[in-house]
């Protein structure tokens, strides 16, 4: 029987160890904390974002900003579907959200974490808490494992320990010989300590565009304003695909932010004119336009130079002019990010191009297979990270067993 090791016992770790074991391998996964799937038990406020309901791999692989032609290929033997069916044929059934998100229709993490564990226990997976592994060794066709007291050896090793802030981590998989890409953040939200916007925390719009200024970096959706600056979806998938371009400036940027996505530079002017001719005498700041919330359309009047006594017959074009560039182009500077979440993802890891993407298998090193965020490939939020998970997993797990 193949004795398959898997370092790592969250999603991708779990999902390749049952797909290993029920080709037949006798498997064990080594969890270095005294916590399993400890992320999809945290994910989605505790809900656990699945996957998302991108079904055609052409919409899926346009929400990595990193790994997207890598996943193309994988994509071609497990992806949304793949991912849908699994889980329901083991009773674990899952709704689509308004914004395409896939949850358990329990809302509980712990629904999807039952079901891994059910089917590992019942496939015979052994599972080793408080087993960190701090040395791989090649030895012979297999490998050697270097535990906290102990070394045990494996015919098949797969690593899924997932992302880390730190370059160290990945040190027993570079002294194997493979390059890692410095880990980075990914989508974490804006800090702007000094903006006037701070004072509004708690305000969101629908739908705002977000722009990198001297970028062509943009990402629309919705939009929240924070005690430190800025969150919400616009924001998290915006510092996904700048990410490195982020890092590289120091997360010192000017985020340009139209309000309100769906308008046009002209129709603010034209709807702006049109109002000041039909209400003159209606103060500006009392009828707030655009559906903007109450608050941001009194902060824009502000930033403006209107006072809340002026009337639409009271303002002049320089200030025309000034709430149109506040609701259309609105100058946040952006000086840091929000420190690490546990459940926020890096950019980073191990370089793709030293890994077979149909097998999951290191080009470097034979019978040694990756899968999950320990691969330099990542998603925006909205469950495109676990559905990497289970479909790197899945390869994984599947093709050791091909390779005997």
């Amino acid at each position: 029987m193949l004795k398959i090791g898997v370092i790592g016992g969250g999603a991708a770790g779990f999902f390749a160890a049952i797909h290993a074991a029920k080709n037949g391998a006798d498997v064990t996964i080594y969890e270095k904390t005294n916590k399993i799937l400890s992320k999809v038990k945290i994910s989605g406020g505790g809900r656990c974002n699945v996957t998302h309901a991108a079904f055609q791999v052409s919409k899926l692989i346009k929400n990595y900003p990193r790994g997207a032609n890598f996943l193309k290929k994988a994509f071609k033997q497990f992806q949304v579907k793949d991912t849908v069916e699994w889980f329901e044929s083991r009773g674990v059934k899952l709704k689509i959200e308004a914004d395409g998100r896939m949850f358990p229709i329990s809302d509980e993490s712990q629904s999807i974490i039952d079901a891994l564990s059910r089917e590992a226990e019942i496939l015979g997976v052994k599972v080793l808490l408080k087993s960190p592994v701090h040395k791989i060794e090649k030895n012979g066709d297999g490998f050697l494992l270097y535990l906290n007291e102990r070394t045990t050896n494996v015919d098949r090793l797969i690593v899924t320990t997932g992302g880390s802030p730190k370059l160290e981590s990945y040190k027993i998989l570079a002294d194997l010989g493979h390059t890692i890409e410095a880990p980075i953040p990914s989508l974490f939200t804006f800090n702007s300590p000094d903006a006037e916007l701070r004072k509004l925390p708690g305000i969101s719009v629908p739908d705002a565009y977000v722009r990198l200024e001297g970028t062509k970096l943009a990402y629309q959706g919705p939009l929240l304003i924070t005690h430190w600056g800025i969150s919400g979806p616009a924001v998290l998938k915006l510092s996904a695909f700048g990410a490195h371009w982020l890092h590289d400036h120091s997360y010192r940027a000017n985020a340009h932010i139209r309000w309100n996505a769906a308008l046009k530079e002209e129709e603010i002017r034209n709807e702006l004119q049109t109002y000041k001719h039909k209400h003159p005498k209606r103060k500006v700041v009392s009828h707030q336009l655009f559906d903007l919330p109450k608050r941001l359309w009194e902060h824009l009047i502000d930033k403006s130079d209107i006072s809340n006594s002026n009337t639409w017959m009271d303002i002049n074009k320089k200030q025309i002019n000034s709430l149109e560039q506040q609701i259309f182009c609105y100058i946040l500077h952006v000086r840091g990010k929000t420190t690490f979440k546990e459940e926020f993802v890096t950019a980073g890891g191990v370089k793709l191009s030293e890994v077979d993407p149909t097998t999951m298998e290191s080009r470097l090193v034979q019978h040694l297979y990756f899968a999950g965020e320990v691969l330099d490939l990542d998603g925006i939020t909205g469950g495109f990270n676990f559905q990497a998970a289970w479909t790197t997993g899945f390869i994984a797990g599947v093709s050791p067993n091909l390779k005997i």
